[in-house]
């Protein structure tokens, strides 16, 4: 995510290659389904920074005989803290104001990013990556992390590799060790389908994401791409000679690389097990070809990549990285009514993605270019101008730890020890392990659908099996006081796939009853096919109810869409529309737009009770063979 602009020479393209990665990752975090596998643009960021990083200090033993590791290290701070700590300071000061959700973990989230660990106190936390609903404020970090923990590293690793005479194995160290960490990726991450939380760990993992920026500091080692440029006598030869053959090569294989990177951000997701497989490797390497043709002298790609709005985006998309993800977080939480799973979340996005260019123009032109290209003192004074611009440093310094420090403080003593999504679960987990209560809750009419009540009785709780996520965990104390007896069968991160084995398992163990509620579908997308699984076990006689998810994540409406479709195909099988009944009421939901507060589970309750009326009222089956007299319906 950072640039070094300290070079002798100016590397070609890499500004555009940085205005990809962050257009991508901007795409992937603001705009819900405009970019699935954007999350790739930090795959790009890595492969650029272990390319860069080693071409500036191969220079600088090429020409001074010696790297400076401690000048190196401090140029890197340099160029990264102050950006970090303004928004530390900012974003922290903010969410302390507001409180709620925002803060949840905030301590361990400051420690990771003051110390460059944020992915390894992640890992530790159980945080997941995949759970894209979370508000955690600095989980953008944990790359941040992995870059600091390479540049702390690799400057010492490389003294030693620059002591190996053969240039070759001084290039297949890094090519064997990126490939080592893609394997370890593949075999560790196992399927997130079934396990995200391993499959998040291996994500967020240095030793298993460093592939990235050890293939391009091997790229860095066998092109040298700050070795003196040809004269310009030389150089406009060579020009004028320029074969049409080698344009046209360089900059076909440009245009493929990007096509192939975009193509990937739009096919590929951070749950699939693909990513991790081959998806995260494959990005990887088209940037390393694509850093190989905007090298070369002889196409116009790497002219076009550092031109206009391409270089002014590249150039600030450390900032945007850094300002992008707190900004959205924030704003979704102080406009919890928002849908951030429609069409309403681009407004939302739109807003973030416009205060984060500003902020992030602002950090640019009056922290990052001063302090990198003059010094600390640079943001408050001419550089040189003396004990007055030291002062002034000084004490802009002050202000600003203070403002870190006041706003941390702040943030840890506001922090709530649980999301509120988790408190409403851990109330339905107890709500399932107590006795349920013996006196029916009856819904408002105002929280029920406007088609109203049907004429035939409700079944009783005791004829009623429910199998749900924790949605339906967090339902379970209104299931169980609207239908006292209810057998209420739900656990968190559940999905759909695994319906057809528990519906079997609690047929055979005589728990199944004759109405069927499943609450699943919030959690990954589905294979049709497992419905009619399903209805086949459950067998002919059985009435389903399948609840329409709502969540602000890609797959809803394709698994919305699905349950439709197949309630369209049986008789006794109908969809509790707990998706559109919610629809207006979303302030009514935890922050996360998932899991239901008491009124939201009221909501919830009565969109099953309406799909449980309808199933009742409906009219006894014609047998068209016993009566042939009657007219059949086509």
């Amino acid at each position: 995510m950072s640039t070094e602009n300290t070079a002798p020479g100016r590397l070609p393209g890499l500004d555009g290659l940085r205005a990809l990665a962050i257009v991508l990752v901007l795409a992937y975090h603001l705009f819900p389904g405009l970019a699935p596998g954007g999350f790739l643009g930090v795959d790009i960021f890595l492969v650029v920074s272990g390319y860069l990083i080693t071409a500036l200090l191969v220079h600088e033993h090429r020409t001074q005989g010696r790297i400076r590791v401690g000048t190196f290290w401090a140029r890197r701070a340099r160029r990264l803290l102050p950006a970090l700590a303004l928004v530390v300071a900012t974003v922290t000061l903010v969410a302390a104001a507001m409180g709620g959700d925002v803060l949840v973990g905030i301590g361990w989230q400051l420690l990771g990013v003051a110390t460059f660990s944020y992915n390894w106190w992640s890992i530790a936390q159980g945080a997941s990556y995949l759970d894209q609903t979370s508000p955690e404020l600095f989980r953008h970090a944990w790359s941040l992390a992995v870059e600091e923990q390479f540049y702390l590293l690799w400057p010492l690793v490389l003294l030693m590799l620059l002591l190996i005479p053969a240039r070759a194995l001084r290039v297949a160290v890094p090519l064997v060790l990126a490939a080592a960490s893609a394997v370890a990726l593949a075999v560790l991450a196992g399927d997130p389908l079934l396990d995200p939380a391993t499959a998040s760990a291996a994500y967020l993992s240095t030793l298993t994401h460093g592939f990235g920026l050890l293939l391009g500091a091997g790229l860095a080692l066998a092109l040298d791409p700050l070795r003196p440029a040809p004269s310009t006598a030389e150089h406009a030869r060579g020009a004028a000679a320029r074969p049409r053959a080698a344009a046209a090569l360089a900059d076909g294989g440009a245009l493929l690389s990007v096509a192939g990177l975009v193509a990937l951000a739009l096919v590929l997701g951070i749950d699939q097990p693909a990513t991790y497989r081959g998806g995260l490797v494959a990005a990887t390497l088209l940037t390393g070809v694509l850093i190989v043709c905007l090298r070369s002298p002889h196409g116009r790609a790497a002219s076009i990549a550092d031109a206009g709005l391409a270089r002014w985006v590249g150039e600030r998309s450390y900032g945007l990285y850094l300002w992008h993800w707190p900004v959205v977080v924030l704003l979704g939480a102080a406009l919890p009514a928002i849908d951030r799973g429609g069409l309403e979340s681009w407004w939302l996005g739109l807003a973030a993605l416009v205060l984060s260019l500003g902020l992030a123009a602002i950090s640019y032109r009056v922290i990052e270019q001063p302090v990198r290209r003059h010094g600390w003192g640079a943001v408050v004074g001419r550089p040189g101008s003396g004990r007055l611009a030291r002062g002034a440093a000084a004490a802009t310094a002050s202000v600003v730890l203070v403002a870190v420090i006041a706003g941390s403080t702040l943030a840890v003593v506001r922090a709530p020890e649980q999301s509120e999504a988790a408190a409403l679960i851990a109330a339905g987990q107890a709500a399932l392990d107590a006795p349920p209560p013996a006196v029916p809750l009856r819904l408002p009419m105002d929280e029920r659908r406007p088609d109203g009540p049907g004429t035939a009785p409700l079944p009783a709780g005791d004829r009623i099996t429910a199998v749900g996520d924790s949605v339906m965990l967090a339902a379970a104390p209104q299931l169980q006081a609207r239908f006292p007896g209810i057998a209420i069968d739900a656990a968190v991160s559940r999905q759909l796939w695994q319906a057809t084995d528990i519906v079997a398992a609690l047929k055979a163990a005589g728990r199944l009853r004759e109405f069927v509620v499943l609450g699943l579908g919030t959690n990954g997308y589905i294979d049709p096919q497992t419905l009619y699984d399903v209805r086949r076990v459950l067998g002919p006689d059985r009435s389903l109810v399948l609840v329409n998810p709502q969540a602000p994540r890609v797959w809803i409406p394709s698994v919305s869409e699905a349950y439709w479709a197949f309630a369209a195909d049986y008789r006794n099988v109908v969809v509790a529309d707990w998706r559109g009944d919610i629809a207006p009421r979303l302030d009514v939901l935890a922050p996360d737009q998932v899991h239901p507060g008491p009124t939201g589970a009221r909501i919830y309750t009565g969109a099953i009770e309406d799909a449980l009326q309808y199933l009742v009222d409906l009219p006894e089956p014609v047998d068209y063979e016993a009566n042939p007299e009657l007219h059949r319906p086509r």
